[in-house]
């Protein structure tokens, strides 16, 4: 029977299998939600500046009444501020209430996480002289300072990973890659090249979003009656059982404890491999909006 475990980064660190995802939630909800995430047992929080909530998150943490020490805590830096590195995890900390996160991301845009650096006078066009190559190289020197424990991308696929890590300047490999991942887009090259860089795969959207075809899905919902479990526990696990870490989203405090409860049971192969099989596809988060393009197609 599965135990679900942390998994250990490049950089020794080890992020908790499964986290709270917090996109999309509504303001005065995300407080409660995290509070009931971590009263349940979790210890990974993720969150953006983006995401206009890291306050509520800061003050869901505290009254969860769980040590700052226990938990994970994952941010982003936004789009637009490619250029001002150092001011966007100094925002966030504030916002947050803390003295420092163990993961920070680039990048974070309205809807996900983008290698795009947009210019913030219009967010409509790309910085002509910047891109995330050299965000990254900012990024390198937050370790150091305290403030940020690991480091990270979101929404590379391989072309843009092998351009990250084949320039001069990259002289730290990022801990963690974090993309939308579920049986409806499951990127098996990507997942397959992040593993050879050994840079771990963190699955957002990894139920497919809201109103996600997969509950209605046939297959999904014979193999979720026949194990007795509800389709979101049975989509985590195919997460899981590859070995990446999940983060479900939720406000609703019985859905947030039931998407915890994936100890002492699994998918067989055969149920995982009947996952894999199905047909359909979707992103819940495409590039059309974002002013460069970071999806090519090559990834699946």
């Amino acid at each position: 029977m599965a135990h679900i475990q942390n998994t250990r980064l490049n950089t020794g660190a080890e992020i908790p299998a499964i986290g709270l995802g917090t996109w999309q939630s509504k303001p005065n909800e995300v407080r409660y939600a995290v509070e009931w995430a971590l009263r349940a047992g979790y210890r990974h929080i993720d969150t953006a500046l983006a995401y206009g909530n890291e306050a509520e998150v800061g003050e869901g943490i505290r009254a969860s009444g769980v040590g700052r020490e226990e938990i994970w805590l994952t941010t982003k830096l936004d789009n637009p501020w490619h250029k001002r590195v150092q001011e966007g995890i100094d925002s966030s900390l504030k916002s947050l209430g803390v003295d420092y996160v163990d993961l920070y991301l680039m990048a974070s845009s309205l809807f996900a996480h983008w290698p795009s650096s947009t210019d913030p006078s219009d967010l409509s066009k790309h910085y002509p002289d910047w891109n995330f190559v050299d965000t990254w190289r900012e990024m390198q020197k937050l370790p150091a300072t305290g403030k940020v424990r690991n480091i990270g991308v979101s929404n590379f696929g391989i072309r843009n990973l092998t351009k990250l890590l084949n320039d001069p300047s990259c002289k730290l490999v990022p801990a963690v890659n974090q993309i939308e991942l579920h049986p409806n887009n499951p990127s098996p090259k990507l997942v397959e090249f992040n593993a050879s860089k050994n840079i771990h795969s963190t699955a957002y959207s990894c139920l497919g979003s809201k109103d996600s075809p997969l509950y209605k899905d046939q297959t999904v919902m014979e193999l979720a009656a026949k194990k007795g479990k509800t389709i979101q526990q049975c989509l985590l696990m195919w997460n899981l059982q590859k070995g990446r870490s999940v983060l479900p989203k939720s406000v609703s405090k019985d859905r947030i404890e039931r998407n915890f409860q994936l100890d002492g049971w699994e998918l067989t192969q055969e149920e995982i491999d009947r996952l894999d099989s199905l047909k359909g596809r979707f992103k819940v988060c495409g590039d059309a909006w974002l002013p460069v393009k970071v999806f090519f197609g090559d990834d699946e």
